[in-house]
């Protein structure tokens, strides 16, 4: 890779973490793909990335195969082809000359299923961490209990993501029924605590004896350090699945899959597909409209009391 292809790069990389506010995983990751595809390629200049060799490219990424030894899924191949776009819109607003972004198709790629669980399963799942609470027989297993209790009814009552979950500060103002969160993009949206999960954070934080900036901590025996207390978002995840298996569910069960029932229970209940958009944090509405296929259950009723009736 010349010097000049990889100061392009890189001038587009703080393109998109500095004037469009990326974050910075996501540079990293575009990052990774555009040299992985300029390494396969071969490219040297701009002006030597070619239909040819992107087709080929693609090829090759077809052909790869993943730890679990399955070829790549499109989604993931989709990914290279999308940060090789932006590359290449970029490039353009620069008046570089070379191809056209536009020249670039992204595979098709099958409607996501959604992981879904019943609502007896979600009321399962919730109620949790507080039969534990009961049974625990030290303060550190019961405060232990109700951080957990925030944590699951708090991304149940906001639809957040346990990236924006995890980055909550201690200093959360519960005066209020809302709160603003900075997600994808640094964009920022308005999300709703429910009176469950706002007595659930505040039993936490009351218990809570530590001066921690962090909302969730980590309560674990090496959790010394400071820059370890607060909650990563693998450590979310095992905190759900765990509360998950105790609550009988065979499921696999994660945080998003918390966030698809919290959109799936608005759709539900009548909330437009809009609104459900907005309190996700949806940029596109096609990534909201994946939910509305589940939620239709009234059809089903139309359908048996109209369709074939005898007059």
């Amino acid at each position: 890779m010349s010097s000049s292809l990889d100061a392009y790069k890189q001038e587009f990389l703080e393109y998109l973490e500095i004037e469009r506010g990326r974050a910075v995983k996501t540079v990293e990751n575009y990052d990774r793909y555009l040299v992985r595809f300029f390494t396969q390629a071969r490219v040297k200049h701009p002006k030597d990335i070619t239909e040819t060799n992107v087709r080929e490219f693609r090829l090759w990424l077809n052909r790869q195969r993943a730890i679990s030894g399955e070829t790549l899924k499109r989604r993931t191949q989709n990914y290279y082809l999308i940060a090789l776009r932006a590359f290449l819109k970029f490039l353009r607003k620069r008046g570089v000359t070379s191809l056209s972004p536009e020249r670039i198709e992204l595979a098709k790629v099958p409607q996501r299923d959604l992981d879904l669980i019943t609502r007896a399963e979600l009321n399962r799942l919730l109620e949790a961490p507080m039969q534990a609470y009961k049974k625990a027989e030290t303060d550190a297993e019961r405060l232990r209990a109700l951080r957990d209790d925030a944590i699951l009814q708090l991304l149940f009552s906001t639809g957040l993501r346990v990236s924006e979950l995890v980055a909550l500060d201690s200093d959360i103002d519960l005066s209020k029924d809302e709160m603003s969160v900075r997600g994808k993009g640094d964009k920022v949206r308005v999300v709703f605590f429910s009176p469950e999960a706002k007595r659930a954070v505040q039993k936490y934080i009351d218990a809570r004896k530590d001066l921690d900036e962090a909302l969730f901590v980590n309560m674990g025996r090496n959790a010394t350090d400071r820059n370890e207390r607060r909650l990563t978002s693998r450590s979310v995840e095992r905190i759900v699945k765990h509360y998950a298996t105790r609550a009988g569910i065979t499921k696999k069960v994660t945080p998003h899959v918390v966030r698809h029932s919290f959109a799936t229970d608005l759709l539900q209940n009548g909330a437009d597909i809009r609104s459900v958009q907005a309190l996700l944090g949806h940029a596109n509405i096609a990534t909201t409209q994946v939910y509305t296929h589940v939620t239709d259950k009234h059809l089903k009723d139309i359908h048996s009391k109209f369709h074939n009736k005898k007059q």
